[in-house]
């Protein structure tokens, strides 16, 4: 199959360098005017590829279905998210299979006919308010609908009791603390690291104290972050050496994590990991992940959550991972109080 595509690509390149030296009149063609025959067959070779197209990307539509994301959104805000990305997605669809039909039909049926001569005409005040009106008022549409979207997505003003998390970015981990009963993290910086304070946190600062580190011992930490479900949780980002992204894609959630700043997104867990495992789509995504594991001789796994690295931070950018629980709240607020404080550590 690899083979056959190399021959084509082959050949439509070949195909196009010939075309381009006629175009430069390097070669001895008395006459470069199309014939009738000509025109036809490049005005079929159009229908024809028209219909490649719609056909690949049909068939992309249908062949990626098993690797997208589950329809059923991690987070509450993931939803508005989705509504919005499914309107876009659906007028680009549209539109995309509209023009592209206008376009390959109209070059088939006005294809070079002897004695058909084509109309021309200077301008058209009348299309050209149509076009450029239209798609104004769509693209203003979408984008206050995106803004809007944003902004009830990112506004975390009005959360009651939000859990508060630092995560920290860095070639190639990720580390993170819970702001403890205070729900304020500690001061943090760069020059602060030394020993097993990896993160730099500055423990002269009154809110450190309280402030709950993923650790099991000997400055290294677990490779688990449990969320509770419906409870509104922020996380403060930052980054030690380059530019990272907080990705967490099943939230439909991503944040730069940026050297020398903090940023900052939030959402609200709404589907606990062992609900998210009861969904049909992720059921059917593990079944395929599984049977090519098990063609590879690896073992079976379950759908977890994950914090990836959505930029490429270097050779092991791929090793960003950090899996992600997502409790029930009782579930969760037992597992926080069985964890260490800074104070108790040291």
């Amino acid at each position: 199959m690899k083979a056959l595509l190399f021959i084509i690509i082959f050949v439509v390149i070949a195909v196009a360098c010939w075309q381009f030296v006629k175009l430069l009149g390097l070669t001895k063609v008395e006459n470069q005017t199309a014939t009738k025959k000509e025109n036809n067959i490049n005005g079929w070779l159009m229908l024809a590829l028209m219909g490649f197209i719609y056909g690949l990307m049909l068939y992309s539509l249908y062949a990626a279905k098993d690797v997208l994301l589950p329809q059923l959104s991690g987070s509450a805000e993931g939803e508005d998210i989705d509504l919005l990305f499914k309107l876009t997605m659906t007028l680009i669809l549209v539109v995309q299979f509209i023009t592209q039909f206008l376009i390959y039909f109209f070059t088939f049926k006005y294809r070079g006919i002897s004695d058909r001569k084509a109309f021309f005409f200077a301008d058209s005040h009348k299309l050209e308010t149509i076009w450029t009106v239209i798609p104004a008022v769509v693209l203003a549409g979408l984008i206050i609908f995106g803004l809007v979207t944003w902004n009830n997505v990112m506004d975390s003003s009005d959360a009651e009791n939000p859990l508060v998390i630092e995560l920290y970015a860095k070639q190639f981990q990720w580390e993170a603390r819970y702001a403890g009963s205070d729900n304020e993290l500690g001061y943090a910086n760069v020059r602060f690291i030394e020993g097993t304070n990896t993160m730099g946190v500055d423990f002269s600062d009154k809110n450190a104290s309280d402030d709950i580190p993923l650790l099991v011992g000997e400055g290294k930490f677990v490779k688990e972050l449990h969320l509770p479900k419906g409870r509104k949780v922020i996380f403060k980002l930052r980054s030690q050496d380059v530019l990272h992204s907080a990705y967490m894609p099943h939230f439909r959630a991503q944040m730069n994590c940026v050297p020398g700043m903090v940023t900052e997104m939030s959402f609200t867990p709404s589907v606990t990991t062992a609900e998210m495992r009861q969904d049909k789509d992720v059921i059917a995504k593990m079944e395929g992940v599984n049977a090519v594991r098990e063609k590879n001789g690896e073992e079976s796994v379950e759908f977890d959550y994950l914090l990836l690295c959505n930029k490429i931070c270097g050779a092991s950018h791929y090793n960003m991972q950090l899996k992600i629980v997502v409790d029930e709240e009782a579930d969760f607020n037992k597992w926080l109080k069985e964890q260490k404080t800074f104070a108790q550590i040291n």
